[in-house]
């Protein structure tokens, strides 16, 4: 007995954490400082962590006030529907509660490449097939609806990442518009805003009460520094809103996750420090690494560094955890997420020391 034939399933690759690195290379993890994963380097709301301490002892009961209050919440936050919010476990649950809805066997999904792999990923496992739009590293990995367009050929779901990970480029609001303008009336454009609360562009989110063909994907694990707890939620058309209680996991967003939601969305000192922290942080990486950079909307750079997964390695073994680019297509970058004010000075210095002793990342 065997699993049914998954070799056309790709393996998603994540950031190496403190622990691994730490024991992987007989070091102090106080030493270490990671910078791979885009997690919030100020950890979560305050607010959040009480509210995980007061509801601890109701873990024995199912989530359904919690996620009915959160629900609710969300809604007041961007003026739609109740029924418009599906909260799932981190956006990736809201990706496969929309490939649930969406796809027959056979149906394709869009992708940009490089991009997040979880799209793709839940494509095939629910079926369906996946087809590929190229961003341009030469351009910024610059986002138009022309790029997308050129690619599409009448896939289901058309997905675009804004701010896009790993490049950091955004999608303008008129793009996405004339994309769900230009596809057919059965295809959903669904834009993923993991990276939204760091962005000085508009959210797609009034797109979706404007139009029944346009998805807008969020989550907790950014700004809001929840990762750990994964929390996330898609904003859908009023016409998909029924759907969700045929195609989510039961219970799936746990008591503890929902009732932290509900206080980090109230803390907005939390969020505007991690945001203000990101937007600053990113900045110095790009004026102070000595490699290229590419423009970033999001609490990362991508720096071109010549050979990601020596420069990655050698970084390690000075104390700083960044991502190689390689699992995404790019062979020659590196992603670094933004730190702390201190953190990120200490990371730039450590890694342009890597850089000298390596021959890399001579800037352009």
């Amino acid at each position: 007995m065997h699993p049914r034939d998954l070799s056309d399933h790709s393996q998603y690759v994540p950031g190496r954490g403190v622990e691994e690195v730490a024991r992987d290379r007989g070091l102090d993890p106080d030493d270490l400082i990671k910078l791979s994963s885009n997690e919030n380097p100020h950890g979560p709301s305050p607010a959040a962590v009480e509210a995980i301490r007061e509801h601890a002892d109701r873990v024995h009961q199912y989530p359904k006030s919690s996620h009915t209050d959160l629900t609710a919440k969300i809604a007041e936050k961007w003026g739609v529907a109740t029924e418009q919010v599906w909260v799932s476990p981190g956006a990736d649950g809201s990706i496969d509660y929309l490939a649930r809805a969406a796809l027959e066997p056979g149906d394709e999904v869009l992708v940009p490449s490089p991009g997040f792999a979880y799209y793709g990923m839940s494509a095939r496992y629910h079926h369906g097939g996946v087809t590929e739009y190229a961003l341009d590293p030469a351009d910024g990995f610059a986002q138009d609806a022309e790029t997308v367009l050129s690619a599409y050929g009448g896939e289901r779901i058309v997905y675009v990442t804004s701010p896009h990970n790993p490049s950091g480029s955004t999608m303008p609001l008129d793009e996405v518009k004339a994309i769900a303008d230009a596809t057919a009336e059965d295809t959903l454009v669904v834009v993923d805003e993991a990276y939204g609360e760091f962005a000085d562009v508009d959210s797609a989110i009034p797109l979706v009460d404007e139009r029944d063909d346009v998805a807008v994907l969020r989550t907790f694990s950014k700004a809001y520094g929840l990762a750990g707890l994964r929390i996330g939620y898609s904003v859908v058309p009023e016409a998909w809103g029924e759907a969700y209680a045929r195609v989510n996991t039961p219970f799936a967003a746990n008591e503890l996750a929902c009732r932290a939601a509900l206080a980090a969305l109230d803390d907005e000192a939390h969020v505007t420090e991690s945001v203000e922290t990101a937007q600053w942080a990113r900045e110095y990486i790009a004026d102070e690494l000595d490699a290229p950079t590419v423009e970033s909307a999001g609490n990362f750079v991508l720096a071109e560094v010549g050979d990601a997964e020596r420069a990655a390695d050698a970084a390690q073994e000075r104390g700083v955890i960044i991502r190689d680019c390689t699992s995404f297509g790019l062979p020659n970058h590196v992603r670094i997420s933004t730190g702390t004010r201190e953190e990120t000075r200490e990371a730039v210095e450590r890694l342009n020391e890597t850089l000298a002793d390596l021959g890399l990342g001579v800037r352009a």
